[in-house]
């Protein structure tokens, strides 16, 4: 792709303080290796829509760079697009606690990659493309529902009660902590899986064979039963991570111009001993079904909590899921580390 001219006043960055690793540092970092960028440093999303408003909307940047987790990325990314603001080239500064979007373009640490912006001069770096799912108006790389939900609301609950000791319960380590103690027992005597009904909405599914190859789903077309049965987890990706390097949709860019969709039936125990193989995006796996859509419908036996991007939203009965109309320019990392060093 050929690189576009970029000034150094067409950079803005963001920082989420409120994220794991943001730190008013950042400021002084950022001044020192982009000196004429627009940096906003915010504890609120009322401060980044303000931000957005009156420095972004104005005079739309080329590039975005963001220091937060996909929560963070999430919002900035419907922030823009309520705003009317054209979504920029956006550089993922792994900030956060899974970092899906950040691991997945090999983001380096933040200083590291204010560092290799610098070294290409006014010039966008190298970007990679990514589709965006659409549920309820608002877009995000993942979306869905299930135990993955749980587990980020049980995980945010227990951080919330850790005081003093809030430290050592971040990270992938309070993550599992929270579905082994929270997440786990509540699924072992409580009520067990919800029940989906997965209805295709689009051009005819797609699926994949026990060898990963594509294929047509048999009476896929518009409007048919894909799945009836129990969820564990079910859910929509245009990424293959949630974060913390959990490959919970492998083919997620197998398909152009496709959703991922999985519905995961198994029940909590064999869930769990089956946790790294489902962490490594195993294929197949038991009670795994694998679609690609446009557009897709799931309707449940009961209000289930609902995430996006990796923030809860609330409690849903039915979800529509769609493909975005639009797409993000992600800074390829990976790229940009193998160019500077060259």
């Amino acid at each position: 792709m050929e690189r576009v001219p970029l000034a150094m006043n067409d950079i803005a960055v963001l920082v989420n303080l409120r994220a794991r690793r943001g730190s008013e540092g950042m400021g002084g970092l950022v001044q020192r290796f982009l000196p004429r960028a627009r940096v906003a440093l915010t504890r609120s999303l009322d401060e980044a829509r303000a931000w957005i408003s009156d420095t972004l909307r104005p005079n739309p940047p080329s590039l975005l760079l963001a220091g937060g987790g996909d929560g963070t990325i999430t919002g900035l990314l419907n922030e823009l697009r309520t705003a009317g603001v054209a979504l920029p080239a956006i550089g993922v500064l792994p900030m956060g606690t899974g970092n899906a979007w950040a691991r997945v373009t090999g983001a380096p640490r933040p200083a590291e990659a204010l560092k290799q912006i610098a070294a290409v001069g006014e010039r966008l770096p190298p970007l990679r493309p990514f589709a965006l799912v659409r549920v309820e108006g608002k877009v995000a790389p993942f979306a869905g529902t299930g135990w993955d939900a749980e587990m980020i609301q049980d995980f945010k609950n227990q951080l919330a009660a850790s005081g003093p000791l809030r430290s050592t319960q971040a990270g992938l380590r309070g993550y599992l902590g929270a579905m082994f103690t929270r997440t786990v027992p509540r699924h072992l005597f409580g009520e067990g899986n919800p029940s989906v009904s997965v209805y295709n909405l689009g051009d005819p599914a797609l699926t994949v064979d026990a060898r990963g190859s594509v294929q047509p789903v048999p009476h896929g077309d518009k409007g048919a039963l894909l799945y009836r049965g129990p969820a564990g987890v079910a859910g929509a990706a245009t990424t293959p991570e949630w974060g913390f390097g959990f490959k919970a949709f492998p083919f997620a860019q197998a398909v152009p111009h496709r959703l991922s969709v999985r519905v995961y039936g198994a029940g909590v125990i064999e869930a769990t001993r089956n946790m790294f193989r489902l962490w490594r995006g195993e294929h197949p796996m038991p009670h795994m079904h694998d679609w690609f859509v446009q557009r897709l419908r799931m309707d449940f036996d009961r209000e289930v909590p609902f995430q996006m991007g990796g923030d809860v939203i609330g409690m849903r009965r039915s979800l529509e899921f769609d493909l975005a109309e639009e797409s993000v320019q992600l800074v390829d990392w990976r790229q940009l580390s193998r160019m500077v060093r060259t």
